[in-house]
């Protein structure tokens, strides 16, 4: 009889959290923001000493979504800041890793983002009008990103990403800070969301 291979993961909340068969009830926000603060985005290479996580990505994400929506109710705007949130057990992996993985990381990122937004009040799926303007959102953080701390030229950046209005960036500067503040902050604007629900 051949055993089935682990596919839980122990959080520091206690939860198990199963991969292929995530449950709601064992998504906890602070696993979330501790782990985000401690999954480096641009696979660490980046500029400064400390790096650039992926809660910072998501709290400017957030703040990109709500310049670009400033209309946006606060459930869409807790989707923009939990844009990335599987990555707490999934990690960040680049564009050309996941494409090389193929679709099998796609849809393990999917059932854990659904048991995310189930938890937190949100559709299992969101619409796609506003998956798009998130992912509008995200395109101009990685524009920021690349220009500011990933070494990249503007025009490269221009041509991957895309170049922003200068509107949507305007004063935005990146922060890079230690992961237990990056985590407080992730927490307080994700409890402020979940308020104004």
């Amino acid at each position: 009889m051949t055993r089935k291979p682990r596919a839980w993961q122990r959080m520091l909340s206690g939860r198990r959290l199963d991969l292929l068969d995530p449950t709601p009830v064992d998504i906890e926000i602070g696993d979330i923001a501790h782990g985000l603060a401690f999954v480096a985005r641009w696979n660490g290479q980046t500029k400064g000493d400390w790096p650039y996580s992926v809660a910072e990505h998501s709290l400017l994400v957030e703040e990109i979504f709500a310049r670009m929506n400033p209309e946006a109710e606060a459930c869409w705007r807790a989707a923009a800041l939990l844009h990335d949130a599987p990555e707490y057990v999934i990690g960040d992996m680049i564009s050309p890793v996941k494409s090389a993985i193929g679709p099998g990381y796609g849809e393990l990122d999917a059932r854990l983002m659904a048991a995310i937004h189930i938890r937190f009040g949100l559709p299992a799926t969101l619409p796609l009008q506003i998956k798009r303007k998130i992912k509008r959102a995200d395109r101009v953080s990685a524009w920021l990103e690349a220009t500011q701390i990933a070494g990249f030229t503007r025009t490269e950046a221009d041509r991957l990403f895309g170049r922003p209005e200068a509107a949507l960036t305007d004063g935005l500067s990146l922060h890079l800070r230690p992961p237990a503040e990056v985590r407080a902050a992730f927490l307080d604007r994700h409890a402020a969301l979940m308020r104004a629900l």
